[in-house]
């Protein structure tokens, strides 16, 4: 029984849930910083930080 009782590691099955769920984030985080919305909005942030020089 001491076999069973021994939980150090991950399994496969989490390693899978852990692998998707990175990629999910790293989808999220493509679409949100590849939107039209933020690229204008670090567009206009870099101007106004360029012209107050």
């Amino acid at each position: 029984m001491e076999l069973l009782d021994d939980d150090s590691g991950m399994s496969t099955v989490e390693y899978a849930i852990g692998t998707l769920a990175a990629a999910a984030f790293a989808g999220l985080l493509y679409v949100i910083l590849t939107s039209d919305f933020l690229q204008n909005e670090l567009r206009e942030l870099i101007q106004r930080a360029l012209s107050s020089v």
